[in-house]
Order: C-alpha cells, then structure tokens, then sequence
C-alpha cells in the first residue's frame, strides 16, 4: 500500500507540473541575422536603394544618418541625399519582430551628389501629400483650365494619397458632382516655382483606354496673361489607347492645343513599371529623355516664355480632348509617382 500510494503522488505532482507548464506564456522571439545593403546609384543624384532582412523579423526602422528616417515592413527603401560633394553618412537599421524585441545593425555609405537638388519629393511619409510643397485643382476645370475631361478632381484620400514610398493618384468611376469618374490634379504654384533646371520624375503610369496622366509645367503668369501666353512644357503625356507611346509637347502663341510642337517615342511597360521621364531645361533648349534617353529637342529663344518662372503639375485626367473615348468597363486605375526632383543646372 506504501509503495502504491507513492506512485499515486508521483503521478499527482507529475500532472501537476505539466499543467503548470501548458499555461506558462510561449516564449518571445526577437529578430536575428539582420543584414543590410545599399547600393548608391551611379549618377550622382546622391541616391541610395537599401534593402534588409531578418528573421523573424514584421517591421524595419531606417535611420539615415542624417536626421531623417523611415519605417518600412518590406526591408526596402530609396532615399536621396542633399547637398553637393562627397558625403558619408552611417545608416542604422532596427528590426522589429511581432513581440515587439528588436535587434540593430549599422552600414556606413559615401555618396557623390554632383547635381544640386534644389527641390524635391520623396513621398517617405504616409498620408495625404505635402502641404508645404502641393497644392489642388478642385473641380471640373470647366471655367477655363480643363479639356473637356469626364472626372472631378479632389482631394480624398480615396483619389490622392502617400503610402508605401509612393504618391498615388486615383481615378475611379463613380457619380460624383455631377461627373462621371474623379480623380486629382497636384500642383507646385505659390510654394514652388523656377526658371531653368533638370527635372527628374520616376512614375508608373495607369492603364486602361480612356486614361490621361500627365507630368507637366504652367508658366507662372498664367493668372495674369492667359494661355498659352505663359507657355505650357508637357514632359510626359500618356493615354491610355496607345500604352505604349510617349507624348511630349511645348504650347505657347501660334502653338496651342493641336497645334503644340513636341515629339512622341516608344517605351515599354510604361503600365507596369517605373520609368524616368526628364526634362533638361536651359536657356538655349529644352531636352526630354525617358530613361536617360533624349528623344526631342527644343530650341529656346528670348522671344518665348520658357525664359520665366514655372511650376510642376500632376495629374490623371480621364477622357477630354487627349484621352478620348473611354472604356465603359473602366472602373479604377492609379497613376504612381516614386520622386519628383528638380536640380540646378
């Protein structure tokens, strides 16, 4: 009987102590083999491309060395440094896990900026774009600055919003104002405006017939003197009936709507990747390039208004004079914008 009834307590704590252990909480998990790399981009924009990976690892906290930071959950991120010269920077990453535990690794990288940035817009930080440097177009442009569009342009999140590294601008079918789609129009006038500069944007563009992105330039004094007195520069214009053609067009007097003096190429995928689209802009001509690649050349003179202060426009139009005719089946698509830089010449 003493040797049963010792086995029985055995068995009682043994059960006991399982027990216990089944409700003990599981264990933390923190983050580990963080590794980091960055590749500095050969033209000397004074870009960087970091990625960094971890196991275990939900969330990545950049720390660029100068001031500025970023929190990303896919390990990626571009950023552009300021300045001019020869810069060094150490960059500190932190990886979090789901636990909240977190490790840190740090990278040192040397950029060579030979261009002077003297604006731009990253788009790092979530939410709506940058008031200090946008503004909106409200409406239908129906009192003289619109093409006979289909869409109204807002400022809802739903048509223009900053997330994941990008600007999306949204168009969606919808009865809106008296409009069939809507859409937004961003605009520099009033908080940014220059003469002469390389104008540098990375875009992916919207697809579907009837789709109209623009990246482009109104002269300052359209308020006052009209257009096309002012002058318009078209860096990149698109529609979507023709995916894979590139517009770009100068309108001034003699030269306005049809009449614009410009030049077209081919580029691939336009829909499905980002390409650069630039303008060099100087006193003697302005140059556009996609991809680093010059396709037209305009010669400039003092007699024309591409001589004064412009500012940049960003906007996704459906339909209108451009666009055309547009998809019944049409229901969304979005004009992604990675940065917009301006450098002085």
């Amino acid at each position: 009987m003493k040797y049963l009834t010792g086995i029985m307590l055995a068995l009682l704590i043994s059960t006991a102590s399982c027990g216990k252990n089944d409700n003990a909480p599981p264990a933390k998990v923190a983050p580990s083999n963080l590794t980091i790399n960055a590749v500095v981009a050969t033209d000397s924009s004074g870009t960087v491309s970091f990625s960094a990976t971890a196991q275990n690892a939900v969330s990545y906290d950049f720390d660029f060395g100068n001031g500025k930071t970023k929190t990303v959950t896919n390990g990626t991120v571009k950023y552009t440094y300021s300045g001019s010269g020869e810069q060094n920077f150490t960059v500190k990453v932190t990886a979090k896990s789901a636990d909240g535990l977190t490790v840190s690794q740090s990278t040192s990288v040397k950029v060579s900026i030979s261009k002077l940035l003297v604006w731009s817009d990253e788009f790092t930080e979530d939410g709506a774009p940058d008031s200090n440097k946008w503004g909106y177009d409200i409406g239908t442009g129906d009192n003289g600055w619109g093409n006979n569009e289909a869409q109204y342009y807002t400022d809802r999140a739903q048509n223009v919003i900053v997330s994941d590294g990008t600007l999306k601008i949204t168009a969606m079918k919808e009865n809106y104002q008296g409009k069939s789609y809507t859409s937004a129009r961003l605009l520099t006038r009033g908080k940014f405006e220059f003469t002469y500069g390389k104008v540098e944007v990375s875009a992916k563009l919207p697809s579907g017939v009837g789709v109209w992105p623009a990246i482009w330039m109104l002269g300052s004094s359209v308020n006052t003197i009209g257009w096309p007195a002012c002058g318009e520069i078209d860096i990149m214009e698109h529609k979507g009936v023709e995916p894979q053609k590139l517009y770009s067009t100068l309108h001034y007097p003699n030269h306005s709507g049809g009449n614009g003096v410009g030049s077209t190429t081919n580029v691939s995928n336009m829909s499905n990747s980002f390409h650069k689209y630039t303008l060099d802009w100087t006193p003697t001509a302005l140059k556009f390039y996609v991809d680093d690649q010059l396709f037209f050349t305009f010669n400039n003179t003092a007699s024309l208004p591409f001589n004064d202060k412009f500012f940049i426009l960003l906007n996704f139009a459906m339909g209108g004079n451009f666009g055309g005719s547009i998809d019944p089946a049409f229901n969304k698509s979005t004009f992604e914008v990675d940065y917009v830089r301006v450098y002085k010449n």
